[in-house]
């Protein structure tokens, strides 16, 4: 995405973790596999690493939508584990994300919540769903939370 990688060298550069959580059923559904996309997870850092940016951790939940898993976003599993590894403090995190579950996710993890208006954009979002802030993209996301430091 536009700006991507210039909004997370300067979040990272303010001392913030940077940390991908993604639901991935279609290993669960048989479409690739767990080392398929564990490769397209090293292409993602190899990409991000040659414009400067390293990431602290991907976490991914393989489950299926129905599975009941406490790792599927909009559950809190994911940032659970990464703040735990990570040793990352919910006061004064963020999750931001283009999704209504992204949103859900960081409200049910005790997290600010940034909508972005790329990728899926919100689109489907639940008008009940409102999220702390709405961005354009990653980059604006950014100097919101940095604003918010």
């Amino acid at each position: 995405m536009p700006g991507a990688v210039r909004a997370l060298k300067r979040l990272a550069g303010a001392g913030y973790k940077l940390v991908v959580v993604t639901n991935q059923s279609g290993v669960a559904r048989g479409l690739f596999t767990e080392k398929t996309l564990a490769r397209i997870h090293e292409r993602m850092r190899a990409l991000l690493a040659d414009g400067g940016v390293r990431l602290d951790g991907v976490y991914y939940c393989p489950h299926l939508p129905d599975a009941g898993c406490s790792c599927r976003k909009p559950a809190s599993g994911l940032i659970d584990a990464a703040c735990a590894e990570l040793g990352i403090e919910r006061e004064g995190s963020f999750m931001v994300g283009d999704q209504t579950a992204d949103v859900l996710l960081g409200g049910n993890a005790g997290l600010k919540t940034i909508l972005v208006e790329t990728g899926y954009g919100g689109k489907e979002k639940d008008v009940a769903i409102r999220p702390d802030y709405v961005a354009s993209g990653l980059y604006e996301a950014a100097l919101i939370i940095l604003g918010k430091r």
